[in-house]
């Protein structure tokens, strides 16, 4: 022990802590400190438990100077005893000894024990000068300095600070900020800060610490909910990783990890809260019912305060009392997770009954400054569930229509008493609709039941709860009326019952056409549904196209949205494959210019561009607008679209030919399905047999058959012509596995009776798929001539809007037959007004994979070491090249700045030097050649 004057000093305040086992290291802190050295102060502020003793413990440990520490405590703010231990602890350390010079600190020792000490002033100059004087650098760390709270001293270390030798370095490690000239050295570049921020534990320091340090064996995403809830506080995760050492279920402790398990809660209480004087404890505890706070906030939760909320908030966040600034201009706070927590916890211990007229405080300040959701929260935590319901009511009123799912606004209808629901209009008709949305029908059903009770008591007595205000207000009542008519519509809709949409939804739009169109355009748009769903496209077409112009109008935007992407799927039904590109193009530009509220809507027009493309070949853009959806979609999408992309991703695994991971993806697909007003053309089942056909699985094909009770013999609906053709696909696969005259006549008056259909509606992408599997079913009996012109009309239509994937996607037999139309086309020399283009059709040979067309065509076979006579030219490669991805002769022109003549004598010599006879033969020698790459 260090003697001194009258009283002895404690030595242990001198010791530097040990560096502890297992200490996660921190070198990235380390070399922040570091590279402090040359400034005057480094200050490290934080809350309790951030680890500020132990970082500078495993700093001293590694430093290559000598270190004096110094932990404070409330002795030291007598500034006697400061100065005495201050001049102790530098003389721990070890200096070059001066002949002549005395120990440094000696000086100041002794004007301590004169019975007339000097003026503080002139003992710190001495001590000063006696610091100069050392060769060495000094370095001094003062820990735990929150304990002091004496002017005289915080005065002698300002003196310190200004006059502080080169040599000299102090480190400050403190809960709450020094009253110090902080700002002034930070200006001049004299200090280094170390913060919150700084010192949480990133995701690598926790993994490292509970696993490591802990021993715990976390698995990743275990660890991630540690550190998110704790937020890198270390005392946090060190007080969880203690607690979980005597869990067995690790993840149900996890899961439920807060402020409130008892050796958080006890730290918590003990360092922090009870360290405040009783003003700042009572404030804290009252303000911890609150998410955020700002000053005039907690003015309003606690108006008998003195002091104002803003001037606590302030002090708070110099005190690192975890209190989180939440925006550049220091107005708005939140605490700690798991402080709240604990605050929470010793509020509802110690004063239960306080708690909700704090809420319904804090209800009243949302209220008056227009958070509405906000000013719910608390009425539903007060039970105040009256004030609640009207403010859940002006809620929906203000956002009907702005939104698909709310699932916020879902939970605090399912908040109130059922009862009170039950008898308030406007939340029965809201949750009804909520219901809707969500496939919930049986539910939305009671619900809309409840409001068709509570309009026809208004409309009698006129002083039910709600109906009183409402009958006082005819259009709001009138609205009621409407939006109640379409939600049966919208629930009839969803039961493919069309009678029952189509009656309410058309008197809907007949008494609203001019005066509501925001509820006119729901009416429309269930119309153009209706008749989607009974096939007659023209009729869904006009009513879709009005009530997106409708809701466009009225500003209910991702509304309008899913108008354009219903609209889009009506013309790729009628096979206006361009037509849908183009709305989806338009619809996303407008979408875009609208900004990031709409961003739900986005995301399904990528998803429905790229199905499209991909249709038509065009894969880098079918790819990007994918990839743009799927990110999008991680960020807010329609409720729809996790079904919907499931659907476009099993596709594109089917056309690479990973069957087994589309079969998953459909049954993900599947489990996520739910009922809506749009109808269901392509139910998963007949996409999982389709599928099925391809993996030669003809007895699990049949089996959906018998399940579905399909036969050849029933009455075509348009709802479930998908289904049909995929009937007819069953057929023709019997037909190739047994052929027998009577299933090949089933297959053809099966797809003759639909084809009819469709084309009596006008649907020519199922004409398409029909006249090809006509073409499919006559090659399978090896009647070629029967077949092809059922595959040419196909070609005709096809080639209009662009269509590919369709002809590729039925492989070896397809390819045969685009071969034989070629060659048939060849022999005539005479074009009908039914011969497809020959281009068209050599394009669509190009997108077949190598193994479909090697197998197929007439064609001289080569070796993949076979050598070409004459090799091709950098231009014909060039050209060769374009023409793989379809370009026209004027297209390649364009592209390489040529004439059209010069492309065809270029064209001309590539046929000569591969031996072919047309644009897709010589793509397939080219890729056996490997000019070009295979796919």
């Amino acid at each position: 022990m260090v003697q001194v004057m009258y009283r002895p000093i404690l030595a242990t305040k001198l010791y530097i802590p040990p560096l502890r086992p297992n200490t996660v290291l921190r070198p990235r802190l380390i070399e922040r400190l570091n590279a402090g050295l040359h400034r005057k102060l480094t200050l490290i502020s934080t809350a309790a438990g951030f680890g500020k003793t132990t970082l500078l413990s495993e700093w001293v440990s590694v430093c290559e100077q000598p270190v004096a520490w110094l932990s404070l405590d409330e002795e030291h703010n007598d500034p006697t005893r400061f100065l005495v231990y201050f001049v102790s602890a530098l003389q721990t350390l070890t200096f070059s000894k001066v002949e002549g010079v005395p120990q440094l600190g000696e000086g100041v020792l002794s004007a301590l024990k004169s019975p007339q000490p000097p003026p503080l002033n002139s003992i710190l100059t001495t001590l000063i000068n006696e610091i100069t004087a050392v060769s060495e650098n000094v370095i001094l760390v003062l820990d735990d300095y929150h304990r002091i709270k004496s002017e005289p001293v915080e005065q002698a270390l300002d003196f310190l600070l200004q006059h502080l030798p080169p040599s000299m370095h102090l480190i400050i490690a403190t809960r709450e900020d020094p009253p110090l000239p902080v700002a002034r050295l930070r200006a001049r570049g004299q200090l280094t800060e170390l913060r919150t921020p700084d010192l949480r534990f990133t995701q690598a320091e926790t993994t490292e610490f509970l696993n490591q340090a802990m021993s715990l064996n976390l698995l990743a995403e275990e660890i991630a909910v540690l550190e998110t809830r704790t937020e890198g506080w270390i005392a946090g995760l060190q007080l969880a990783a203690i607690s979980l050492q005597g869990h067995q279920d690790t993840a149900s402790f996890i899961k439920s990890f807060s402020g409130s398990h008892y050796f958080v809660l006890d730290y918590l209480v003990e360092e922090i809260l009870e360290q405040q004087p009783e003003s700042i404890q009572n404030f804290l505890l009252s303000t911890s019912i609150l998410e955020h706070l700002c000053g005039s906030l907690c003015d309003a939760v606690l108006p008998q305060s003195s002091t104002p909320g803003q001037e606590i908030l302030e002090y708070l966040e110099r005190a690192n009392l975890l209190l989180i600034s939440l925006d550049d201009k220091r107005e708005w706070y939140r605490y700690h997770h798991l402080f709240t927590d604990a605050l929470q916890v010793r509020l509802a211990k110690g004063q239960p009954n306080y708690i909700a007229e704090l809420h319904i405080r804090a209800c009243a300040w949302y209220e008056q400054n227009n958070f509405r959701p906000n000013a719910i929260h608390h009425a539903l935590a007060a039970g105040h569930f009256e004030r609640a319901a009207a403010l859940i009511e002006l809620e929906w009123s203000a956002n009907v229509g702005s939104y698909y799912q709310n699932i916020a606004w879902t939970e605090w209808v399912q908040t109130l008493p059922d009862e009170l629901v039950r008898t308030r209009i406007t939340l029965s008709i809201g949750l009804a609709w909520e219901l809707l949305f969500s496939g919930q029908l049986q539910a939305a059903e009671d619900r809309l039941k409840d409001a068709d009770r509570l309009l026809a008591l208004a409309v009698n007595t006129g002083d039910s709860m709600e109906a009183a205000s409402s009958s006082q207000d005819e259009k709001k009542f009138r609205s009621q009326q409407a939006l109640l008519g379409v939600a049966w519509a919208f629930h009839a809709q969803a039961l493919n019952d069309n009678a029952g949409t189509i009656t309410p939804a058309q008197q809907t739009l007949n008494r609203l056409s001019e005066t509501n169109h925001y509820i006119a355009g729901l009416a429309s748009s269930l119309l153009g549904l209706a008749y989607w769903t009974n096939g007659d496209l023209e009729t869904a077409v006009e009513y879709m196209s009005d009530a997106i112009a409708r809701l466009q109008t009225t500003g209910h935007i991702l509304f309008a949205i899913s108008g354009a992407y219903t609209l889009a799927s009506i013309k790729i039904a009628q096979g206006r494959l361009f037509d849908a590109v183009n709305i989806y193009k338009e619809t996303l530009r407008f979408a875009i210019a609208q900004g990031e509220p709409v961003l739900a809507g986005i995301t399904d027009l990528h998803l429905g561009l790229s199905k499209l493309y991909r249709e038509q070949g065009k894969e880098e853009a079918a790819n990007q607008h994918l990839q743009k959806c799927e990110v999008l979609g991680k960020q807010a999408a329609l409720p729809e679209w996790p079904y919907g992309l499931h659907l476009v991703q099993a596709q594109s695994k089917v056309e690479q030919g990973e069957l087994d991971d589309a079969l998953k993806l459909l049954e993900a697909a599947e489990q996520l399905y739910h009922r809506s007003p749009v109808p269901n053309v392509c139910p998963v089942t007949a996409l999982k047999t389709r599928i099925w056909l391809r993996q030669g699985r003809l007895a699990e094909a049949l089996g959906w058959v018998r399940e579905q009770g399909l036969s050849i013999d029933d009455e075509l609906s348009y709802i479930r012509e998908f289904e049909y053709i995929t009937l007819a696909r069953v057929l023709i696969a019997q037909y190739r596995h047994v052929p027998t005259d009577k299933t090949f006549q089933k297959a053809i008056a099966l797809l003759a009776q639909l084809y009819s259909a469709a084309a009596a509606g006008g649907r020519s992408g199922s004409m398409i798929e029909l006249l090809i599997l006509q073409a499919l079913i006559n090659e399978a009996q090896g009647n070629i001539s029967s077949a092809l012109p059922f595959l040419k009309r196909a070609l005709t239509l096809a080639e209009a809007e662009g269509y590919l994937r369709i002809f590729v996607n039925e492989g070896q037999p397809m390819a045969r037959l685009l071969y034989e139309t070629l060659a048939c086309e060849s022999r005539s020399h005479e074009v009908t007004p039914d011969s497809p283009n020959s281009d068209y059709v050599q394009r669509v040979l190009t997108a077949f994979p190598l193994n479909d067309l090697a197998q197929k065509r007439s064609l001289k076979t080569h070796s993949q070491t076979a050598e070409l006579l004459e090799p091709l030219s950098k231009r014909e490669i060039e050209v060769l090249h374009l023409i793989a991805e379809g370009q026209t002769n004027q297209e390649i022109a364009t592209t390489l700045f040529l004439s059209v003549n010069t492309v065809k004598v270029h064209t001309r010599n590539i046929y000569g030097k591969l031996d072919a006879h047309h644009r897709a033969d010589a793509v397939a020698k080219a890729r056996i050649f490997g000019i070009l790459a295979s796919t």
